[in-house]
């Protein structure tokens, strides 16, 4: 049973969703606090299906992409120009139930089943905060920019928001998952004239060149560090890089690899609690910049409608990340093919 939605939240009938790493990083438990039972899910498309108390912004038919992350629009880092990580609806993994009244609205036979990240897609209704819940256009198909909610604005956010690769520059991106592919994307879209792909799984090389990777590196395949390695290549580092698999080492290779003078290192992926970065401090004072981003810098209601009008404008291609398509019923399905590393996103279809 899904309750109605409370104050200033939406119901949202799910339509289309995908299997992104972070529920299956969850699902094994691998997350801080484990919970049961949880309904996953966070990348998808739906429509609305009710309003509750104070909800302005949207309306009953309305079609929207659930965001893991919110924008309340009324704190300081919502008011921020330069900031995305609300105060009230920033990303928690260890909440399973409403903001508002600590309650699931979730339930079977009157025993609570938890939320996940104020989402929990994988089911045919889901209850939301407003503030987690971006209004797109309603011609834009929800079964394609569906993929847009997670993985593919945070490669391509932190190309195009974070790095900003001027025209004809370098870009090397470390993993070449979704979100690395979609940060070629976005180095492809600011018109990067090199962009070299960086990861320890040579089968992604060619896929990876739709993406607009122009050449590879595979560190197993060299005795010298990566950083080394594509300094050679470069004529003494890259103008921007993107760093996204989570490993610390590539994190500092990522860093130490762009050129002195005006290079730019953006860390994506997130690494074990416990990872420590460390490099000398002479890589800063030689005018080198690292910066991170969470979810590319989007703002989630702002943005988010934004980029699904660069896929409508034909600016950002989605088609090429949907490898996969299975009906709710098979789920199962799409788990094992991220367990295999088979495809890029593979689209859920709550209904046969």
């Amino acid at each position: 049973e899904v309750a109605p939605p409370q104050a200033m939240e939406v119901r949202v009938k799910i339509l289309f969703t995908s299997l992104c790493h972070t529920d299956v990083y969850f699902w094994e438990a691998k997350g801080q606090t484990p919970m049961f039972p949880r309904i996953f899910g966070h990348e998808a498309g739906g429509i609305v299906e009710s309003v509750g108390e104070g909800v302005t912004e949207l309306a009953p038919g309305d079609h929207v992409l659930p965001v893991f992350t919110g924008e309340c629009k009324e704190c300081p880092h919502c008011k921020s120009a330069e900031s995305n990580m609300c105060d009230l609806l920033r990303i928690n993994t260890d909440r399973g139930v409403m903001i508002g009244d600590g309650k699931s609205r979730f339930s079977i036979d009157g025993k609570p089943i938890y939320h996940f990240v104020g989402t929990s897609t994988f089911s045919e209704y889901t209850v939301m905060h407003v503030g987690c819940v971006a209004k797109i256009n309603p011609e834009a198909p929800l079964d394609k920019v569906c993929v847009l909610s997670c993985g593919i604005s945070t490669g391509l956010g932190a190309s195009i928001n974070v790095a900003k690769p001027p025209k004809g520059s370098t870009v090397a991106i470390f993993g070449l998952g979704a979100v690395g592919l979609a940060a070629a994307e976005g180095a492809r879209i600011a018109g990067a004239s090199r962009i070299i792909g960086v990861d320890l799984n040579a089968s992604r090389f060619e896929e990876a060149r739709k993406f607009g990777c122009t050449e590879f590196v595979n560190p197993k395949d060299h005795t010298k560090p990566v950083q080394q390695v594509l300094a050679e290549m470069t004529n003494g580092g890259v103008d921007r890089s993107v760093e996204c698999t989570g490993n610390v080492n590539a994190m500092i290779q990522a860093f130490e690899c762009v050129h002195d003078g005006w290079g730019v290192a953006v860390l994506v992926g997130v690494p074990h609690k416990d990872a420590e970065f460390k490099t000398h401090p002479m890589n800063f004072l030689n005018e080198r910049t690292l910066k991170g981003t969470f979810f590319g810098n989007f703002k989630p209601r702002t943005d988010l409608p934004n980029v699904v009008e660069m896929y409508m404008r034909k600016e950002l291609e989605v088609e090429k990340f949907i490898t996969h398509s299975v009906p709710f019923s098979e789920i199962n399905k799409a788990f094992d093919l991220m367990a295999k590393g088979e495809g890029i996103r593979c689209i859920i279809r709550m209904e046969n």
